[in-house]
């Protein structure tokens, strides 16, 4: 369990900011005593208790208060007017006659009759009502916890929390718990707990707020049940930023002892065993998972941020697997050679294992190495399974298993793991997208548009979707079509040479050879000063015809074990004219795709 807030102290808390009793928290708010004392209790507000006895029982900062109404001022104001309306004024009855009195005393004993057996129907009956409500919570989302600091600047505080206490909650085997990406949806929504539960399908959720004061970190945490909008429990942590692990952990024990959840044994030494953090080195590892967009700077700004990690705390394993996934997807995106990103790659995740065995985030990015990286399907498919196992509520390490399963030919497992993503995170937007990995590997190109178009529908501004529609469009007989969509890929993705290798294609397939062959020439200059993938070369080399040039930089791409080989050679129609060749299935047993 963590510690209660009765264990802070508010000497770092500036005295002007300080109210220290209840009288002057009530006085502060304009309410009653009793009316704030409930506020703590059911709606979460922030008090805090002393440790000392010769200071007043508990204290409150203006400044988490004020915060604090401003999240919940529409249901506050609803309490005040009913409060209002359920408060009515006295009014004055004049004292009714002796006979009166009498009849009126046999009338009432006869309403107070009928009012009991009413009664005793009314409580027996709905029990079940009340019982359904208070039912086992199997299901629950952390909302974004809310930054009271009042510095935007800190709001990777706030979601890299958010994002800790999801993903200890996530590996409890037995709970299904929202993903990051779908709660992150809710930030600062003005919908009700209830309404917010509703469109996740949850049947709680956990919300509350930190900040950060010097050395030291502030956390409320409560949990709610959605379908009554009941408080089942609230605790405020106050801890040295060194000790945020061990914070985070008791976070997530507690909640599991108020639902309450099973915890393995496990995963219980694994709570229990968190260590302290160099704060300098957390922080910086906040940063890089604030900063993980997907964009080139925004890839390199987090690589910078994991290697601050490391450097300040070497035996820190999350900052070393979040520097491998950074590396990884500069290789999977082709921003580096893939021997460089193998090379690093490997070795952060290294690191990151020999500190912790049982870190999920390193299993799934080994699994993604020895597949797109080191060409190893067998050991591939082994710890992207342990990954999942590891950490069942993991989107990211279901999304990996569901495209390594794709990729060999698992359509009716590929599909079963796509369906258990849509029944633990019914929310989340990029299901459809899932499925276009799993028809785009089965060449299925009219299922492959059907989710494309709704791949783009959902995130418009995701580069992927549009370029898996434009590779079923292509696929299906419909190039033209597909050209607007390479096109609008390309500008999402920074122009990606898969998307530009796609364009280059259709352009071929549509009769617009020169704009085809402008991009050979583009790619050809781009080669002389930065990394241009050999597969890619070949690609658009197979789409002008060109089958000796195009084999040769396939050669070029096995010779450097290119990802992209490894990942398009078995469904890429784009090089569909030189699968009759013989040098095309040479190629196929040698990387043992024939079997």
């Amino acid at each position: 369990m963590g510690e209660l807030s009765s264990v802070t102290t508010s000497v770092d808390m500036p005295p002007a900011d300080r109210l220290d009793s209840w009288k002057e928290i009530a006085a502060y708010l304009g309410r009653d005593i009793t009316t704030v004392q409930r506020w703590e209790k059911r709606e979460g507000m922030p008090v805090h208790r002393h440790l000392h006895e010769k200071l007043g029982s508990v204290y409150a900062s203006k400044t988490e208060l004020e915060a604090w109404v401003r999240s919940r001022r529409a249901r506050l104001e609803a309490e005040v007017r009913s409060d209002d309306v359920s408060s009515p004024k006295p009014v004055e009855l004049e004292p009714p006659s002796v006979p009166a009195r009498r009849a009126r005393r046999w009338w009432v004993l006869g309403v107070v009759a009928f009012l009991a057996l009413l009664t005793f129907g009314y409580v027996l009956i709905p029990l079940r009502t009340k019982d359904a409500n208070r039912r086992k919570i199997n299901s629950l989302a952390v909302l974004p916890l809310k930054n009271l600091s009042g510095d935007p600047a800190q709001e990777y505080l706030a979601d890299g929390m958010t994002e800790a206490l999801i993903g200890g909650l996530a590996k409890i085997r037995d709970l299904r718990v929202i993903s990051r990406t779908s709660v992150m949806r809710f930030k600062d929504t003005q919908l009700t707990v209830p309404e917010i539960a509703n469109a996740l399908r949850v049947d709680a959720v956990v919300e509350g707020s930190v900040i950060r004061e010097g050395s030291r970190i502030r956390v409320h945490a409560q949990l709610i049940r959605a379908a009554t909008d009941e408080h089942v429990w609230s605790e405020a942590y106050d801890r040295e930023f060194r000790d945020v692990l061990t914070l985070q952990s008791d976070v997530a024990e507690a909640v599991a002892e108020q639902i309450p959840m099973h915890l393995s044994p496990e995963l219980q030494a694994r709570l229990r065993s968190a260590r302290a953090v160099n704060p300098q080195a957390y922080e910086a590892y906040l940063k890089g998972r604030f900063y993980v967009t997907g964009t080139r700077a925004a890839l390199k700004q987090a690589q910078g941020y994991y290697e601050d990690a490391v450097r300040r705390d070497p035996t820190f394993a999350l900052a070393y697997a979040g520097l491998a996934d950074c590396y990884l997807d500069q290789g999977a995106y082709r921003l580096v050679p893939p021997q460089d990103a193998y090379r690093k790659g490997s070795g952060a995740i290294q690191n990151a294992l020999q500190l912790d065995q049982g870190l999920s985030e390193a299993h799934g990015s080994l699994g993604y190495l020895d597949w797109q990286f080191g060409w190893n399907w067998h050991a591939a498919e082994k710890e992207l399974r342990y990954a999942v196992d590891l950490n069942p509520n993991s989107m990211e390490g279901h999304e990996t298993l569901v495209w390594f399963l794709a990729w060999r030919g698992q359509r009716a497992e590929a599909l079963t793991e796509v369906g258990k993503m849509r029944e633990l995170d019914p929310a989340y937007p990029f299901i459809p997208l899932q499925e276009s990995g799993v028809y785009y590997h089965q060449r299925d190109y009219e299922s492959l548009v059907e989710a494309g178009e709704e791949s783009v529908a959902g995130y418009p501004n995701g580069w992927q979707g549009h370029y898996f529609l434009a590779v079923g469009y292509e696929g299906s007989g419909r190039p033209a079509q597909a050209i607007p969509e390479y096109q609008r890929a390309v500008e999402l993705s920074e122009a990606d040479t898969d998307t530009i290798a796609g364009l280059a294609h259709a352009y071929s397939a549509t009769g617009r050879r020169s704009e085809a062959e402008k991009i050979l020439r583009e790619l050809q200059t781009q080669s002389k000063t930065d990394y241009v993938s050999p597969y890619m070369m070949g690609v658009v080399y197979a789409s002008l015809g060109n089958k000796d040039k195009a084999f040769e930089f396939l050669e070029k791409a096995y010779k450097e074990k290119s990802p992209d080989l490894a990942y398009f050679l078995k469904a890429d129609l784009r090089i569909d004219t030189l699968r009759s060749d013989r040098r095309f299935q040479e190629l196929l047993r040698r990387m043992n795709f024939l079997n």
